[in-house]
C-alpha cells in the first residue's frame, strides 16, 4: 500500500478525534409552566375521578426536539433546542395540573396509575411548533374527548387551535408564545369541561 494511501486513511481516522477536541455546542432545554391558578371556591364541586390518558400524537411529538415549520408542507426539528420532556408527556402533565387546580373534581390522575376513575379524558395533539408563514407564530392545536368507561360512550368533545404571535425572533421568544398558547388551550379545556358537568351533573357517583 502506498504512503499516500496510508496518509489518507490516517486523516480519516483522526477526523472524529479532531472534531471532539473543539468546544461543543450546548443543548438548551425548555418547559411549559404548569398551571398555578388557585381554585375558584365558588365553582361547583363534583365527586368524580378523572383519568387523563396518554396523549395521542405523531412521532414528531414523541421526541424532545422542538419542531418548526418551513413553508406550507415542510417541517424540521432543532438539534440543540429541546423540550425537557416529550410534548406528549408534557401536555399530559399540564392537563392533569390544570384540572386539579380547579378544585372541581375529587381526583385527577394519569391513566396507568393505581387510581381508578369514573371518566377518561382522551387527547389528540395535532400541532405544537413554530411557523414562519404567513406570520411568525407558535402553533398549537389539540382535541379532547371525555369518555365514560362504565357506559362505554364518549360524552363530550372539545378542540382548540390557535397561532400565537411571537414577539421577537429567538427560540426563547417562540417558547414564550408557545407557553401562552398552551395555557390558553388548557383554560378553554377546564372551562368547557366544567360547563359540561354543570349541564350534566354526575348522578350516583
Amino acid at each position: 500500500m502506498s504512503n499516500r494511501l496510508w496518509k489518507q486513511i490516517a486523516v480519516i481516522l483522526l477526523l472524529p478525534l479532531i472534531a471532539g477536541c473543539g468546544s461543543t455546542r450546548p443543548v438548551h432545554y425548555y418547559v411549559i409552566e404548569e398551571s398555578v391558578t388557585p381554585a375558584n371556591s365558588s365553582a361547583p364541586q363534583y365527586p368524580i375521578s378523572i383519568l387523563v390518558a396518554r396523549v395521542m400524537t405523531s412521532h414528531l411529538y414523541r421526541d424532545t426536539r422542538i419542531v418548526f415549520g418551513s413553508g406550507p408542507v415542510e417541517m424540521g426539528t432543532y438539534e440543540y433546542e429541546r423540550w425537557s420532556e416529550t410534548p406528549s408527556d408534557m401536555i399530559q402533565s399540564a392537563i392533569v395540573s390544570s384540572l386539579r387546580v380547579t378544585g372541581q373534581y375529587r381526583s385527577v390522575s394519569r391513566i396507568g396509575s393505581k387510581a381508578s376513575g369514573n371518566y377518561i379524558l382522551r387527547t389528540n395533539l395535532y400541532s405544537l411548533y413554530e411557523v414562519d408563514k404567513p406570520d411568525f407564530a407558535a402553533r398549537f392545536s389539540i382535541q379532547w374527548e371525555l369518555f365514560d368507561s362504565k357506559a362505554g360512550a364518549t360524552l363530550w368533545t372539545g378542540k382548540y387551535a390557535h397561532d400565537e404571535p411571537v414577539n421577537g425572533s429567538s427560540v426563547e421568544n417562540v417558547i414564550e408564545a408557545m407557553d401562552r398558547n398552551v395555557h390558553g388551550g388548557l383554560q378553554q379545556l377546564t372551562s368547557e369541561l366544567g360547563q359540561y358537568f354543570a349541564a350534566h351533573p354526575p348522578a350516583g357517583q
